[in-house]
Formats: C-alpha cells, structure tokens, sequence
C-alpha cells in the first residue's frame, strides 16, 4: 500500500473507527471532512484561512482542471500544491461526476467518455488512463479511478452494464497508475441501489487492490435512509485496514451517520455552496441569515462556535452584508460553515479517542432538536 493508513480505535457499541491516514503532503487524521476547491481553490478562502480553520485534506477536480488552465500548465507550475500554495494533501475526483453530469454532451464508450466541453463546446475524450495520467500531472496524493456516478433512479439493467463497465475501467486505472510519485490510488463501488451488485462491486474491486476504498452513487436524489441502507450492507465488505469513503456526501447528520456505520472520509459542496447563498450551519441546526429575524440580532451565529466569524461578527452584520451582495458575505459564511464541518469531525475523533462516541452521538441530536439558540 502507497500510502499506510493506521485504525486506532473502534467504537464498541458502533462501526465508528477512528485512524490515521499517511501521505507525502502529511498526515491525515479521521474521520475527516474534505473541503472541495474543485478548480484549484475552496471558494471564498485563503489558503492560510483553510489551515487556520483546521482543514486536513482538500479536494481538486480533474474535469475542470483539465479543461481550464490544463494539467499540463499545472505540472509546469510545479504541481497543484504548489500552484495553488497549499502543503497540505489534496485528493483529486477523477473528472467521471462531472462528465456523466452533462447529459446529452456526452457519450459513454468502451474507451471512456466523449463530450462537450461545457466552457466552449469543444469536443473531448476522457478515459481511465487519461483520467490517471491527468491527476498523476496534477500532483495528486490520492487519485480515483475513473468510473460512471450512476443516475437515481436507474433501471437494474442500465446498473449492470454501467458497473461492469466501471470495474472494467477500475482495472485500466490500476495498470495507468505510476506508483513512483508516491500517489495512492482508490477504488470506487457502484452497483446502485442494489445490495447484491454493491457487494459484488466490492468484492472485485478488492481482487483488483486498491490504497483505499470509496463509495460512490450517493447523494444523487435518494432519501437519506436508502444512504444509510446502502452504506449498511457495503461498508462491511471492505477491509478494515484501508480508508474507506463516501464521496459527495452531505449534512451534518449524514456524516454523524457515515461515521456511525464505519466511514473515514467526507467530501461536499453543501458547506461552502450554502454559504453563498445565506444557509449557516450550527450546532443546534440551519439558519438563514436572509431572514428579516436578524435585522437587529447582536449575537454571533453561534455562541457555542469559536470561529473567526462567530468571535468577531453578528447575525446583523452577516445579513446586512449579504443582503448588499458583499463579497464579505460569501468569505465569511464559506469560513463559519467549513470551520463547523471540519470542527464537528475534530469533536468526533476527540469523542472517539475518549471512548465516548455513544454520549456524542446522542448529545448531537439532541442539540439539534432542542434549537435553543433559533429560539432564544
């Protein structure tokens, strides 16, 4: 295995682990929320805001990278990390969400997928090697394999055909991958919905071998509990000894319940992509900062947060910023929400490494139904 990953602890009354992850860039210690900088920036933050905040690991995306500056550009620059100033490990999406997500500007082959270019309609091919050669050019420290996100809902055919399909490019990705430059490089199980092809998907992937583990077909329009069903019955098909992650996935409760069920990683837009549009999260729940009920409201967003924000800025300020379409209301909403997610996976591990997982996981809840701070 590229890159070693350590399981210290498990909970004994759940599935949560808690472990730590070794890569070139660092040391990643989960479970862990990832914040997305899909082309080669988490919007609205610094990258000194992001270490600040307590941020591990983020995300960069082949599909857009690709497309706009070029990896080739990238890797002249040094490489992603350097391109972007950030030293901390970066996991790069091997580009397949954003292509399949294109819709009829696109067409899926044997060889890999062919498509419009959604900048310029300029025709384009990405394929399993490509995909890795692409990501290997980027610098990533971790890579995935190039597969189809499938659609929800899908016939049970069209998943077949599409999983298969998939592990097929799963092996194609495995003999592109140069291990030289010391990048991991995961698996991804599709199947569905269906519990019989997500076992299977698992099983071969790992007769393949991989650094680690995602699932992928999550978060694409199915309720939260066919998530939590799906992850019930995949997550224990996978070994114990590599990551596993959920990929595109979610709230605040669907990583409470990820890590619940054994997940060690997170990745989603939901943060930063509420932030702009006024939705913060808390400890006891969701607020709207547009909401006319903090006009004249003096306190932070929440007394219990100790971010920059919540330490130096009231709800008035925020709404009134964002009311003005201030780019301040983007920053400073993007640096509440990311330091919330990455936070509330610090206070997991803490609970984790304390044995008391099953008092955080009650406490969680009832916080966020008590709403005490929406209501005061």
């Amino acid at each position: 295995m590229t890159i070693p990953f350590d399981l210290i602890t498990t909970d004994p009354n759940s599935s949560a682990r808690r472990g730590r992850l070794h890569t070139a860039h660092g040391v990643v210690e989960t479970p862990v929320f990832m914040p997305v900088g899909t082309q080669g920036t988490v919007k609205g933050m610094l990258p000194e805001s992001l270490h600040d905040l307590g941020a591990q690991i983020i995300l960069g995306n082949t599909y857009h990278l690709f497309l706009r500056p070029g990896h080739d550009l990238v890797k002249k620059m040094g490489g992603l990390h350097r391109f972007m100033n950030w030293s901390g490990p970066i996991l790069t999406d091997s580009g397949g969400f954003q292509v399949f997500s294109l819709g009829k500007l696109r067409k899926i082959d044997e060889e890999g997928v062919r498509f419009q270019s959604h900048l310029d309609g300029a025709h384009q091919i990405l394929t399993p090697e490509s995909s890795i050669e692409i990501q290997q050019a980027l610098g990533s420290d971790i890579i995935m394999v190039f597969d189809e996100c499938i659609p929800y809902p899908a016939t049970r055919d069209y998943v077949i055909d599409s999983t298969e399909r998939s592990m097929r490019w799963a092996k194609r990705c495995k003999q592109a991958h140069n291990r030289q430059d010391g990048s991991a490089l995961f698996g991804i199980v599709q199947g569905g919905m269906h519990e019989d092809l997500r076992r299977k998907s698992a099983h071969d992937l790992m007769e393949i071998g991989f650094d680690g583990y995602a699932i992928g077909g999550l978060s694409v329009g199915e309720e939260a509990e066919v998530m939590y069903e799906v992850m019930d019955y995949t997550l224990p098909e996978l070994p114990a000894d590599r990551p596993r992650y959920v990929m595109g996935v979610g709230t605040p409760e669907n990583l409470i319940e990820g890590v619940r069920r054994g997940v060690d990683m997170f990745d989603c837009v939901m943060p930063t992509r509420n932030a702009r549009n006024g939705v913060l999260f808390t400890s006891f729940g969701k607020i709207s900062i547009k909401q006319a009920q903090y006009r004249e409201d003096e306190r932070p967003i929440d007394p219990d947060c100790d971010c920059y924000v919540c330490r130096h800025y009231s709800r008035a300020y925020l709404r009134h910023l964002y009311q003005s379409n201030e780019i301040l209301s983007s920053m400073l909403n993007t640096m509440h929400n990311l330091h919330y997610y990455v936070q509330l996976m610090a206070q997991v591990r803490q609970a984790l490494d304390e044995g008391n997982f099953a008092t955080f996981y009650k406490e969680f809840y009832q916080r966020r139904q008590s709403g005490v701070v929406l209501e005061s």
